[in-house]
């Protein structure tokens, strides 16, 4: 992952300018989602048990949150014209001003984290097609994707380097200077994927005159056969397109037949725009509790972000259920100091988390005795997953970070509560790591951390099937398929509240809430621990080159 400028700032709510559009139902209301806006037994006593707080976590009221959250991204359309709320847009912020305003009138105090990031969206529709000789037009997703990129061409496709069909040992296509030496600057350069960076390729070829880059995929093993997506840094000023192995090597054929005939080269039409501020704003939304041992802190979080577009799954789901547990818990006394905090740029490579973290000072770092993260609550097609620093990756199922003892043991704590919940109302549940959640974050920093998911995108196996029913394929989008699902196809924009189940995100609201409950009065675990600061060096020193080697998103090869 690049590295980025970040720079912090804490401001209060009310000198945080928030010029942004909401929906009828927006965040500037700031009251608790209950019938006609009048307070109820559940805001008037002190929810500070599961016989008491569980009752509350009620679904129309669960619902109507993630119908504000729908309505501001409604309201904010992104630069590719759909409903957003995308960290470094006016959706993301109106989201932070809703979660901050609700959190405020609850009697939190609330503040917000500033930094900033490399930011990059698409501006309207990136469009690829054949011109010449045979007419076709490229599908978004299921035929191409665009690199992140800007320009347009039309113009002819030549084939670079040692492109070889398939690539057994990986193809140097388009790594060497030398490989356009006899390129036509003005042509669009149709390159293999293979041993260097995409981006060395893009720049070999921007070079050497290239108007626009097609990179296919290797077709040497079947990971490297399918589409795919890569990492290009810094971004190029030509259009850049990915295509599967199949489409790539037909264009090749094309190309080489061709030059063999003497006939006119394939022509092909890219056009990719897009919106880029290396110093974007994005904001971090922390909540602390007036009450509660701040030298033994329990951060409980989830990220505000969308990946593409309204992101109501991920993660509208899961900050809403730390929002409706935040607020019914107002009144409560807990022994530890409880600090709801909202994340942003998690789909960008856990930005807001990763620089919250980075920026504690050993003192406050030792204050913060557990983490408790909420990531995807909501999902049709769902299973339900329990985050255990030991157990399997959620994407690939293998274990792939190995996490210091000292933040397994604590972690289980929280787990099994969760277990036992699940247990008790019949649902079985499967062991995940944090890996690809905020929650991460906090067991590199040396801090013990679980939480909950539900899975997203594609897909859920038998095993799955035969614990918590439901069908192989897709967790959600279109279920019973294995397109991907919604939440991370960015030219879809389903991630809708359709694209959720109340009722699943009603019983995991309240499985979550136990967990909050059991370590918002811990006097073990937190407390008999070793130093946090102490053990955040350790963990620290032995996670390093885990972080050194944290990629963009998306294969930089």
């Amino acid at each position: 992952m690049s590295h980025r400028a970040l720079r912090l700032a804490l401001v209060p709510l009310t000198a945080l300018a928030l010029a942004v559009a909401v929906g009828p139902a927006g965040p500037s209301r700031g009251a608790p989602p209950s019938a006609g806006g009048s307070a109820t037994a559940c805001d008037k006593r002190v929810n500070d048990s599961a016989d008491t707080l569980l009752p509350c976590i009620r679904k129309d009221e669960l619902w109507r949150y993630m119908q504000d959250f729908q309505a501001i991204a409604d309201a904010n359309p992104g630069p590719d014209g759909h409903a957003s709320r995308n960290s470094g847009e006016p959706g993301y912020l109106a989201s932070a001003q809703y979660v901050a305003n609700i959190m405020r009138n609850a009697g939190y105090n609330v503040s917000i984290q500033t930094y900033t990031f490399d930011y990059f969206a698409y501006q309207g529709v990136p469009q690829m097609s054949e011109v010449s000789p045979t007419a076709h037009d490229y599908q978004l997703v299921t035929e191409w994707n665009p690199g992140r990129s800007m320009g347009s061409s039309i113009a002819s496709l030549q084939g670079v380097g040692s492109t070889l069909i398939p690539s057994p040992g990986g193809s140097t296509s388009g790594c060497a200077a030398s490989d356009f030496s006899g390129f036509t600057a003005g042509n669009i350069a149709l390159i293999q994927r293979g041993t260097c960076t995409f981006s060395q390729k893009v720049a070999n070829a921007q070079a050497a005159g290239a108007t626009g880059v097609i990179i296919f995929n290797e077709g040497n093993t079947p990971a490297r056969s399918g589409g795919l997506s890569g990492s290009l840094n810094p971004i190029p000023t030509i259009p850049v397109a990915f295509i599967p192995y199949a489409a790539g090597a037909d264009l090749y054929n094309q190309y080489q037949q061709a030059v063999h005939n003497g006939t006119a080269l394939p022509t092909m039409s890219l056009s990719i725009h897009g919106i880029h501020d290396p110093n974007r704003e994005d904001y971090n939304v922390i909540a602390d509790s007036k009450s509660g041992d701040p030298n033994h802190t329990v951060v409980v979080d989830a990220h505000l972000d969308a990946i593409y577009g309204a992101g109501m799954l991920d993660n509208a789901s899961g900050s809403t259920t730390i929002l409706d547990i935040g607020r019914l818990m107002k009144k409560v006394h807990p022994t530890n100091r409880l600090r709801f905090i909202w994340f942003g740029g998690e789909e960008l490579g856990e930005l807001g988390s990763k620089y919250y973290v980075n920026n504690l000072s050993a003192a406050e770092l030792s204050q913060i005795g557990y983490d408790l993260d909420s990531d995807v609550t909501a999902t049709p097609n769902y299973t339900i997953g329990v985050l255990d620093p030991a157990a399997v990756d959620f994407f690939g199922r293998t274990v792939s970070t190995q996490f210091p003892a000292n933040v397994y043991a604590p972690s289980t704590v929280a787990r099994d509560e969760a277990v036992n919940y699940f247990n008790s109302i019949g649902k079985n549940h499967m062991f995940f790591s944090p890996i690809g959640t905020d929650a991460q974050q906090f067991n590199l920093a040396g801090v013990p951390a679980s939480g909950l998911l539900t899975g997203q995108d594609c897909c859920k196996t038998q095993e799955e099937v035969d614990l918590f029913g439901g069908s192989t394929g897709n967790y959600e989008g279109n279920i019973g398929t294995t397109d991907g699902g919604c939440v991370d196809n960015p030219f879809r924009w389903c991630d809708n509240l359709a694209n959720n189940d109340p009722d699943v995100l009603t019983f995991m609201s309240k499985a979550f809430a136990t967990m909050v409950l059991r370590m918002a009065f811990d006097t073990t675990t937190m407390y008999g621990s070793q130093a946090a600061a102490t053990r955040a060096a350790t963990a620290r020193a032995s996670v390093k080159s885990v972080r050194e080697a944290e990629p963009e998103r998306g294969s930089t090869k």
